[in-house]
């Protein structure tokens, strides 16, 4: 190559860069630039650098430092472009992120408890300030904890597949909390304050006041000198308490449970209709909701205690009812709906 054509080599390739740098838009389209021009291996710059080699070396000491102004010049103007397009992708994301200080807050949404899980948190929180453990239990249960080690006659009706749920194994879905009071005595022994909230199952037609599905809270206190006048004052407490300190008027009824003797039926007046009647409370005015009485001996005897040393009461209420009464619910079905218009109230 003669002198003329390596500085018009280098010359043409000062220009075509210039041109390239000027259409280049962004930061890929400038480090292939300097790929093409720079790159060790196949870079137009180098290759001109290659045709020094044919040149004698006064040639070479007239003719180098132009290659290497040319370098210089392409690497500051890669440089200088490089800054350029980063501070106009730093302009267009922050036009495009910015916050606007002065706009309102966005409502932060949260989750809400199911009522459900409100009101027994409240009971067990009483129950816990009065020295009764939280306790639970299966809910896929034996027939032995869910009625025979509960003086349950094996004639009684509730055994029935029209009223409890039966696997073919011979195991049940539980019908009530109380199926936890034997494997609480069994295993905590006397003297023994305990409640058990949880779900059960019973073969309900489903209806207003009625699910196949709902909550109970099974409670028991035993010891050597336990009396009714305990069962009614601490059932008291326990309206009181879920109902806001109101005066709740309740009434106690005899009833027949087999696990106590005597037993039984706490009513408390429909809050929802305040007497008068509603379909809630089969137009009666009253609710049941505290089956209650003193432990039979025979399930003191199931729970591995001396009958003749210890006594004890018990009651079951129903949690999902004192729920519906609490914040005036009046379909049971609403519950266990799933729907987050529901549950956005509580």
């Amino acid at each position: 190559m003669s002198e003329k054509d390596y500085q018009s080599s280098v010359k043409k390739l000062r220009k075509d860069f210039t041109a390239d740098l000027l259409a280049a838009g962004n930061l890929d389209d400038l480090e292939a630039l300097d790929n093409k021009y720079l790159g060790r291996k196949t870079g137009l710059l180098n290759n001109v650098l290659k045709t020094l080699k044919d040149l004698d070396v006064e040639q070479k000491k007239v003719l180098g430092p132009l290659a290497n102004e040319l370098r210089d010049y392409m690497e500051k103007a890669l440089e200088s472009k490089r800054e350029e397009l980063k501070e106009l992708l730093w302009n267009e994301q922050s036009e495009k992120e910015k916050i606007d200080l002065t706009l309102p807050l966005v409502k932060d949404e949260k989750g809400h408890y199911h009522p459900n899980t409100i009101v027994q948190r409240e009971i067990e929180n009483l129950f816990a300030q009065m020295g009764f453990l939280v306790l639970d239990g299966p809910e896929l249960e034996s027939e032995f904890y869910n009625f025979d080690g509960l003086n349950v006659p094996a004639t009684h009706p509730a055994r029935e597949d029209q009223d409890t749920f039966w696997l073919d194994n011979g195991l049940l879905l539980r019908s009530q909390t109380s199926s936890v009071q034997v494997r609480a005595m069994r295993k905590y022994g006397a003297p023994l304050r305990c409640i058990v909230p949880g779900r059960v199952f019973r073969n309900e037609n489903v209806d207003a006041s009625h699910d196949h599905t709902f909550y109970q809270l099974e409670g028991m206190m035993v010891g050597k000198e336990v009396s009714v006048a305990n069962l009614i004052a601490m059932m008291k407490t326990l309206l009181s308490v879920v109902f806001g300190n109101k005066d709740i008027k309740v009434r106690l009824r005899p009833g027949y449970f087999p696990f106590v003797e005597p037993g039984f039926e706490l009513d408390m007046q429909c809050t929802l209709c305040h007497g008068a009647g509603c379909p809630v409370c089969k137009q009666s005015g009253w609710i049941e909701v505290l089956p209650c009485g003193m432990i039979h001996p025979n399930v003191l005897k199931a729970g591995g205690l001396n009958s003749d040393e210890y006594v004890g009461f018990a009651f079951g209420l129903g949690l999902t009812r004192l729920v519906m009464l609490k914040y005036n619910i009046d379909n049971i079905r609403l519950l266990q709906s799933g729907d987050s218009r529901f549950l956005n109230q509580f």
